[in-house]
C-alpha cells in the first residue's frame, strides 16, 4: 500500500475548488476507448495548471455499469476496465504530490445485484440472515403478487422486483430505490454500519481527503413499510430523510475525525426543506452539502439572487460553508441549459428536442463560472465545463445506456448527453481522448461517440485561444486563489437597478448583467476579469465582471 502523504491544512474543504472526474470519459490510457486511472494519472498536470484543489473521482470499484459505476460489486477493488487498487493509489499519492486532494464516491445507499452479500442473500432464502442486509419482503395478496408499496422509483416505475425461487415458483420481493441491479440496504442492520465505516477507513488509509456520500439522505427506510403521505412533514417520508440517518453520519463523521488532518465528508443531499438540509452540516456530521437549489436556478436574476440567500441562510447557523456547482454527471451542461427558453433544471423535464441557443448559452455560462467563483464557499467543477462543452443531444438512440432513458420508455433521454469522452487534441474523434493500445493500431472507437465539431473545443485548441472558456477558467481560478476576499466568508449585497446582481467580498465585487440592456457598472478602481469584453465601458448582458473596489 502507498503511504499516504501528511494533510495539513485543517480548512482546505472550506474554499476548495473541487474538479468532478468522470473516469469512464476523462482520458483512456490504453487506447480501449474508455477512460481509465491511467489516462488520469497522465492528465494529472492539466488538473495543477487549471488550479483545482481537490478531484472528485466519481465510481471507480468493481461494477457491471447499469448505472453508470453507482452499482458497486466490491467498494475495495478497482473495476478491471479503469485499472487496479494499485494504481488508485498512485493517482492519490501523484495528485497531492502536485497539490491536489482526492476525494471518492461511496454509495451506501444500495450495492450492485451482483455484490457478494446479495448473491448471497439470494442464495439463501427468506427469512435468512443474509436477507437480512436488504428489504426483502413478502407481496401482498392472496399470491403475493402484489408490491410490497407503490413507492415511485427515482429512475421512474417501480421500486420492488421479484425474486424466482429455486423450484421456479415466485419468490420475496425486493427493495431498490433506483435500478433493479440496485438494490437498498438495510440500514438498521449492525453488519451494514460496520461494513461502510471499515469501507472508509479502507481508503482513508490509503490517502483520500473527503468521501461524496452519494444519495446521501435515503439510506435509513420506515421498517413499517408504510405508503408515502400526500404531505410527508418533516421527517415522515418512510423513504426520504428519516431523522435516524443522523446517527450514521455522527459516526462516519468519527472515523473521519480518527485521522490526521482533516477528512471530509460531502453529501449528495437532495431536499427542499432547508432546516432539514442543514441538520446534516451539524458540526458532529458532513463538513458539507451539494447547493443543488442554485444549481436548478434559472438564469435569471431574482430567482438567483433568491436562492444565494437562501443557501447562505440555511448554511450559517451551522457554520458550515456553501457549495457552489453548475453541473454534475446527472445534469444538463450550462453551455446548453442556458440557452433554452426554459433554463431552469429540472429531471422530470428533459426531453429529446428541446431547443437551445448554444451563443447565448455559452456567453451565459460564461458569466456564470464569475458569478459561482466569487461566491462564499467552495467550488465544484463537472469535467469538460471548463471547456464550455455542451450536452451532446444527438446520440444514437443504440448507444444510449442510462437507466433513466429506459425506464421512461425512451421519453426521458437521460444522462448520457454529458458523459460524452472529453476532447484533448486533434482535429477529429477521438480529439486525443485515446491513446495508441500497446500492441499497436488505432484506438478504439470511445465508449460514446464524440460529435465531430468538436476539433474548436479541444484543449490544445483552447489553449491557445486567449478568449476561450479554457483560457478563462484558468483565469478565474487563479484570481480567485490570489486574492484573499474570495473564497470562504463574508458577502454583502451591492445595490444596483434593473436585471444585475452586485456583491462585495471584501475589496472585490463581482457584478453580472441577468438583463437585456449594457449595464453601467458600479464604483471601482479596476476591472480584474470580465466574461467578455466591456461595451463602451458598460457591462453587456449575460456578462460579468470582478471589480476592485
Amino acid at each position: 500500500m502507498t503511504q499516504a502523504q501528511p494533510q495539513t491544512d485543517p480548512t482546505w474543504w472550506r474554499d476548495a475548488v473541487i474538479y468532478q472526474v468522470y473516469p469512464r470519459s476523462f482520458a483512456d490510457g490504453n487506447g480501449d476507448g474508455t477512460g481509465d486511472l491511467a489516462g488520469l494519472r497522465s492528465r494529472l498536470p492539466y488538473l495543477r495548471d487549471l488550479g483545482v484543489d481537490a478531484i472528485w473521482v466519481t465510481p471507480w470499484y468493481q461494477s457491471p455499469l447499469a448505472d453508470g459505476g453507482y452499482d458497486v460489486a466490491d467498494y475495495r477493488a478497482i473495476d478491471p476496465a479503469f485499472g487496479t487498487l494499485d494504481e488508485a493509489e498512485q493517482v492519490i499519492a501523484e495528485a497531492l504530490a502536485l497539490g491536489i486532494r482526492t476525494i471518492i464516491d461511496v454509495v451506501p445507499n444500495h450495492v450492485s445485484e451482483r455484490h457478494a452479500w446479495f448473491r448471497a442473500a439470494l442464495a439463501a432464502g427468506p427469512g435468512s440472515p443474509e436477507r437480512a442486509r436488504f428489504w426483502f419482503h413478502p407481496g401482498k395478496g392472496e399470491h403475493g403478487d402484489v408490491m410490497p408499496t407503490s413507492w415511485v422509483s427515482d429512475f421512474q416505475g417501480s421500486t420492488w422486483t421479484r425474486t424466482t425461487n429455486p423450484d421456479g415458483t415466485p419468490g420475496e420481493w425486493y427493495l431498490h430505490l433506483f435500478a433493479p441491479q440496485q438494490p437498498d440496504l438495510n440500514w438498521s442492520h449492525p453488519d451494514v454500519r460496520a461494513e461502510f465505516e471499515d469501507v472508509l477507513r479502507f481508503w482513508f488509509d490509503r490517502g483520500v481527503a473527503g468521501i461524496r456520500i452519494d444519495s446521501a439522505a435515503l439510506l435509513v427506510k420506515d421498517g413499517d413499510l408504510p405508503e408515502v403521505p400526500e404531505q410527508p412533514g418533516p421527517g415522515e417520508h418512510p423513504h426520504v430523510d428519516r431523522d435516524e440517518i443522523h446517527d450514521v453520519y455522527r459516526a462516519w463523521r468519527a472515523v473521519a475525525d480518527s485521522y490526521a488532518g482533516t477528512r471530509v465528508l460531502v453529501g449528495e443531499v437532495w431536499l427542499q426543506d432547508t432546516a432539514r438540509f442543514a441538520q446534516y452540516l451539524r458540526p458532529d456530521e458532513m463538513h458539507t452539502a451539494f447547493n443543488f437549489d442554485f444549481m436548478a436556478r434559472p438564469w435569471d436574476a431574482k430567482q438567483m439572487r433568491e436562492s444565494i440567500d437562501v443557501t447562505l441562510a440555511a448554511h450559517g447557523p451551522v457554520g458550515a460553508p456553501a457549495t457552489w456547482v453548475l453541473s454534475n454527471h446527472d445534469v444538463t451542461r450550462p453551455v446548453t441549459r442556458y440557452g433554452r427558453e426554459d433554463s431552469s433544471f429540472a429531471f422530470s423535464a428533459k426531453r429529446f428536442g428541446t431547443p437551445t441557443d448554444l451563443a447565448v448559452g455559452r456567453r451565459r455560462a460564461r458569466a456564470a463560472a464569475l458569478l459561482t467563483a466569487a461566491l462564499p464557499g467552495s467550488l465544484y467543477v463537472y469535467q469538460g465545463d471548463e471547456l464550455g462543452l455542451p450536452e451532446v443531444e444527438d446520440l444514437p438512440l443504440d448507444v444510449l445506456q442510462d437507466p433513466m432513458h429506459v425506464r421512461s420508455g425512451g421519453v426521458d433521454p437521460g444522462r448520457d448527453g454529458c458523459r460524452v469522452p472529453l476532447p484533448w487534441s486533434g482535429s477529429t474523434a477521438p480529439y486525443g481522448f485515446s491513446t495508441a493500445p500497446a500492441e499497436g493500431g488505432d484506438p478504439a472507437p470511445t465508449w460514446l461517440p464524440q460529435p465531430a465539431d468538436w476539433a474548436d473545443l479541444t484543449v490544445e485548441a483552447q489553449e491557445s485561444d486567449p478568449t476561450s472558456m479554457l483560457r478563462l477558467y484558468r483565469d478565474v481560478l487563479a484570481l480567485r486563489r490570489a486574492e484573499p476576499a474570495l473564497g470562504d466568508g463574508p458577502l454583502t449585497w451591492v445595490e444596483t437597478t434593473g436585471d444585475v446582481l452586485a456583491f462585495a467580498r471584501g475589496d472585490v465585487t463581482c457584478v453580472v448583467n441577468l438583463g437585456a440592456d449594457p449595464a453601467p457598472l458600479p464604483a471601482h478602481t479596476d476591472v480584474l476579469l470580465t466574461s467578455d469584453p466591456l461595451d463602451a465601458g458598460l457591462l453587456p448582458r449575460d456578462t460579468a465582471a470582478w471589480l476592485r473596489t
